[in-house]
């Protein structure tokens, strides 16, 4: 059985503002690591499986405080490749009084968006069980190219692939269309994840719509998170709705990486390869036990301050579900 969970594209630093003065202005940055796939990456280490993470760092102080973040939550860096040519891109994250998170991106330029194909290591691939994007490596155009032929070469490796929208709307160039951007790896993916307020931007032309859509690619499930509110999931042949955890919410900065994170260890500790996707998901006791271990994961998260430092271990998570309905 392949052991990695492979997430591939951005790492950046997170700057989570602090204090206030009368205007409503931080006072403070403190710099947390984050990216969504780097997130994940640690999301699934922490968890107990062996992660990797892929993309490109900056040869500056971020980047190498990215690097030993992600070394020291025990993820695999094998992957990285390091540059002199752009800066770590850097989001300011801003909180609301309900914890819920805003950004303000410095990306481009920025070394994440450097990545192309041919870093990719000729064994890069070889002992992936899963490989995860998100839409965050698909606003510039190389690197969009980069982030499908990782796809591909994934699937012809054997890998089950992992697409997690993750929207910002801020890092697309003005005047672009993310949707005609996007469907490609939809198409390309085995498992989707995508918010709520994402199903409702995708399935502008209506609900069904989207879904015919979808399944005419690889997708065997969709994922809809809504918060504490009941996640809908969605088969070809079937679909469902399972309550979630209702916490009080301090950052809700990594959440849906926890998730993420949650799910695929899962995944790949059950073996799920794109060969038996579709009888997993007919057994439901197993699909709902995985979507709830995922939940709690993306429960403990909001729960703290912080992306890579919100991530729960597998104690952690195993705690929360016995003393959370």
């Amino acid at each position: 059985m392949k052991r990695s969970i492979l997430c591939f594209g951005e790492a950046l630093i997170d700057m989570h503002g602090e204090g206030g003065d009368g205007y409503g202005f931080a006072r403070h940055f403190i710099p947390f690591a984050g990216g969504a796939p780097a997130n994940v990456a640690v999301a699934v280490a922490k968890l107990g499986r062996h992660a990797r993470f892929a993309g490109m760092l900056a040869l500056d102080r971020f980047g190498d405080f990215l690097l030993h973040s992600l070394q020291q939550a025990g993820v695999d860096t094998a992957d990285v490749v390091r540059t002199g040519e752009a800066n770590t891109a850097l989001a300011f994250v801003t909180l609301d009084s309900l914890g819920e998170r805003s950004f303000s991106f410095y990306r481009p330029p920025s070394a994440d968006l450097l990545f192309r194909a041919e870093h990719f290591r000729p064994e890069t691939f070889d002992d992936t069980a899963v490989f995860h994007v998100c839409s965050n490596s698909m606003t510039d155009a190389d690197l969009a190219d980069a982030t499908l032929e990782g796809m591909r070469r994934a699937r012809r490796a054997g890998a089950l692939v992992s697409f997690d929208l993750n929207l910002r709307p801020a890092l697309w160039p003005l005047g672009s269309e993310p949707r005609a951007h996007v469907w490609p790896a939809l198409l390309l993916a085995d498992v989707v994840k995508l918010s709520a307020e994402e199903f409702d931007w995708l399935a502008n032309d209506g609900e069904q719509v989207l879904l015919d859509r979808l399944w005419t690619g690889n997708a065997r499930l969709l994922i809809v998170t809504d918060g504490a509110l009941p996640l809908r999931w969605y088969h070809p042949d079937a679909d469902g709705e399972l309550p979630c955890y209702n916490v009080p919410m301090v950052d809700s900065t990594g959440a849906g990486d926890a998730f993420v994170g949650g799910l695929l260890q899962q995944l790949a500790d059950q073996g799920i390869t794109a060969d038996n996707l579709d009888a997993w998901v007919g057994t439901l006791p197993r699909l709902h036990a995985a979507l709830r271990y995922a939940s709690a994961c993306g429960a403990v998260a909001v729960t703290r301050h912080g992306s890579f430092a919100a991530m729960p271990n597998a104690d952690e998570a195993a705690q929360f579900m016995e003393t959370h309905a």
